[in-house]
């Protein structure tokens, strides 16, 4: 190397020395920076060593939204929570994680107990495995009312400490925020600091609207509204006591009664939906027992009878289960959805798909179109008319293409049955021994070797039978006795297999199991309607309460009460929106039109006095009753919700405890005397005709 080139890299060495220590010199002076030198001790401090929860689950949030199919849960969840944090990004993914860990902690441990049950059953396992994903359902749902509910203690406790604050500064606005700044409990006060925000706002109005859609529960919209009419138009002492105070009393009853409802309806259905899931698990237990105590019961379990009992047992579970989360919805959580572009949309939008669904919808302005409408409003579903039957149609072609394949696996598995299970005849009750299992297990293969021979000659006879076994290396050295009696057996066991195929009449059954799928989603909408129907009166109360508060306040008209009814209606929204519709061209006679509409005895009183209010009388006299019979109406609504309980609970029992029913009565018992009183007098006619 020569001595340039040696100077050159020397020179370039220390050129790059150089460097290193003027970007030292020029970071280490950065970092003395005062603002980096305090941002780098505020993160030391907030830095824990040992390990942190809180952390653990935002970590796991991200996780979970790169997992495929936990990400559709979380997603729900975290729509389903994210109200009430009012855009708190780090609770809710806190809270979302926290609810999905939860959930696999259960599932996990749940899955491995299903498969050690039934890793004899495939069709039972994959049947099982697919109701964990309700019973997940279900316990995921549970979790988000616990936070619903624990809101709804949090505002009995903010309303008591406003109480204090308002009597001291006699300022809604301001006692809505000391109260918030004040109180521990985080999702409240998130909620009462958007209030404050809104009352103060530009214009109040509006922003109350906006707020109307994305708050947690009707109890905090009354809160709201009433608080924005106090401070718009004043507070007034009635009997000596402030208005704006009884009206916060008021709510807090309200709350107090909808708590105890929904902790009576939990405690009534907590454990049902889990009641009737359990049977299916024991659904191979109970036929692993009979078949070792009562041998004769093997064709039954074994066969496709068995399995006909089993998925049958297996649907009725499923409608159990479906039918009680109908039960139990309390709507204590506000289900958020995605309503505007769901799967059915997206099949909807193939034109292929399309073409075909709109065969079956019916025409715009017919009696059908009308009526499948008017099921949709009164069962408050958000579907479509076009989503309704993309439902439809798929449980219906799922059902017939699903019953088909039944229908095959069933003859295949009668098939294997007879070619796999030992040939003997044994005991009524008792099981075979090892060696009396080895040898019926070797004339089972000797039979199967005939089987195969005359497979598929239907019209084979027992002389037919016998002329194949003589001929067969199987039977060459047999006697005529074991030639003739195997002869029967093999002649019976070729008549079974020769007509397991598919018949006619399964094609015709597969079609009728895809009408009861198409009209599965409407029979699911009457229920719901029914369900719905109970609750009228719950609902109906609640209209009085609302009244109650607004008919001493300034201002109030029938319009802002009918608005305000209108906010917090589920049942009876529908009526009421077109009543507000119709309401300028004539007061009168959009109430008298909405009477029209509505069936329900005590919300036709009510508009009864809303058309008092609108010509005759003030709103105050309208609704004297209402005021005058307060402390009636209240026992009156709680022992509704008692009545309502009870029915609930009722309907609910009846309907949990039927697969429980099913698996005892119909797959244990029945069987058992059926085929024992079958084999008994089968024994006792042999027995005569050897006498």
């Amino acid at each position: 190397m020569s001595s340039r080139i040696l100077l050159l890299i020397i020179i370039i060495v220390l050129l790059l020395f150089l460097g290193i220590i003027v970007a030292y010199l020029a970071l280490r002076k950065k970092m003395q920076n005062k603002d980096v030198m305090r941002i780098e001790q505020l993160r030391k401090s907030t830095e824990r060593s040992e390990f942190s929860m809180e952390i653990f689950y935002q970590k796991l949030y991200v996780k979970f939204l790169k997992t495929p199919f936990l990400k559709r849960y979380v997603l729900k969840i975290r729509r389903r929570i994210e109200i009430n944090n009012l855009d708190d990004e780090f609770i809710t993914r806190q809270q979302s994680a926290k609810i999905v860990f939860r959930a696999l902690c259960i599932i996990i441990p749940l899955t491995l107990l299903v498969i050690v049950i039934t890793n004899k059953n495939i069709l039972l396992m994959f049947i099982i495995l697919i109701f964990e994903l309700f019973i997940i359902d279900s316990f995921i749902d549970g979790m988000v009312d616990k936070l619903d509910n624990n809101l709804l203690t949090q505002q009995m406790d903010f309303f008591a400490s406003m109480r204090h604050a308002y009597h001291e500064t006699n300022m809604v606005g301001e006692a809505i925020y000391t109260t918030a700044q004040d109180t521990e409990n985080v999702e409240m006060s998130r909620q009462a600091e958007r209030i404050y925000e809104i009352l103060n706002s530009q214009d109040p109005e509006n922003e109350l609207e906006k707020y109307y859609d994305i708050a947690p529960n009707n109890f905090i919209k009354e809160f709201a509204g009433i608080s924005y009419l106090t401070q718009e138009f004043g507070d007034r002492k009635i009997d000596g006591a402030s208005l704006y105070l009884k009206n916060l009393e008021n709510i807090t009853q309200e709350m107090q009664i909808e708590i105890l409802k929904r902790d009576k309806l939990n405690y009534t259905f907590q454990s049902l939906s889990i009641i009737s899931i359990i049977p299916m698990l024991m659904l191979e237990p109970l036929k692993s027992w009979a078949i070792s105590n009562f041998s004769f019961t093997k064709d039954f379990y074994l066969g496709k009878q068995g399995l006909i009992v089993q998925v049958l047992i297996m649907i009725a579970t499923f409608v159990c289960y479906i039918l009680i989360r109908k039960l139990k919805d309390n709507g204590s959580v506000k289900k958020v959805q995605d309503e505007q572009n769901p799967w059915q949309a997206k099949v909807y939008a193939k034109p292929f798909a399309k073409k075909i669904i709109d065969q079956f919808i019916p025409k715009e302005n017919t009696k059908e179109n009308r009526k499948l409408r008017k099921l949709l409003k009164d069962s408050a579903s958000k579907q479509k008319i076009e989503w309704l039957y993309v439902n439809r149609l798929c449980i219906a072609a799922s059902s017939v293409v699903i019953s088909i394949i039944f229908f095959i696996v069933l003859h295949i598995v009668q098939i294997d049955y007879i070619y796999t299970q030992p040939t003997s005849d044994y005991d009524l009750i008792g099981t075979m021994n090892a060696t009396q299992e080895k040898r019926s297990m070797e004339t089972t293969l000797k039979h199967n070797a005939i089987l195969d021979k005359m497979k598929g000659n239907r019209s084979a006879k027992l002389e037919d039978v016998e002329k194949v076994m003589l001929s067969s290396k199987e039977y060459k050295d047999a006697s005529e006795d074991e030639i003739a009696s195997n002869a029967e057996k093999i002649l019976k066991k070729l008549k079974v297999i020769n007509s397991e195929y598919l018949q006619w009449y399964e094609v015709l059954m597969s079609i009728m199991f895809s009408l009861i799928g198409y009209a599965s989603p409407i029979l699911l909408l009457k229920f719901q309607i029914r369900m719905r129907q109970m609750e009228m009166e719950d609902e109906v109360m609640q209209y009085q309460t609302i009244i109650m508060m607004l008919m001493r306040l300034e201002r109030v008209d029938v319009e802002m009460i009918l608005e305000w009814l209108g906010r917090y209606s589920d049942i009876f929204r529908e009526p009421i929106n077109k009543c507000l519709n119709n309401f300028e061209s004539g007061a009168w006679e959009a109430l008298e039109e909405m009477k029209e509409d509505v069936t329900y005895q005590p919300f036709i009183r009510i508009i009864e006095s809303l058309q008092t209010a609108v010509e005759k009388v003030p709103i105050i006299e309208a609704f004297d009753e209402l005021d005058a019979d307060r402390e009636y109406y209240r026992d009156k609504r709680k022992e509704s919700n008692e009545r309502l309980i009870s029915k609930k609970g009722m309907i609910g029992k009846g309907i949990g405890f039927t697969p429980m029913v099913l698996v005892f009565v119909g797959y244990l018992i029945v069987p058992l005397v059926l085929i024992g009183m079958t084999s008994m007098m089968s024994s006792f006619n042999t027995m005569s005709e050897m006498t």
